[in-house]
């Protein structure tokens, strides 16, 4: 199985790397972008072949190491 976990900062967090990008694609004339936010992408192989013990596990990894959840929210989703 194959987990790609989404982690992104909450809303209300400051994102300066969102800001500078916003602000340099403002600037090479990309004017419709309204606002810009960056976070990660981990996609993670497994060997489980139980899809929700798969997700089960993978939330533990994002609560215990992948995601700091006092400014992050993530996305898990898991495929075969």
């Amino acid at each position: 199985m194959k987990a790609v976990v989404n982690v992104y900062l909450k809303n209300g967090v400051l994102d300066p790397q969102g800001k500078a990008a916003h602000h340099a694609l403002d600037s090479l004339g990309f004017n419709g972008v309204e606002d810009v936010r960056i976070g990660k992408q981990i996609v993670l192989k497994l060997s489980s072949d139980n899809k929700n013990d798969a997700k089960i596990e993978v939330e533990k990894m994002c609560e215990t190491l992948l995601a700091n959840t006092v400014i992050e929210d993530y996305t898990i989703e898991i495929t075969k």
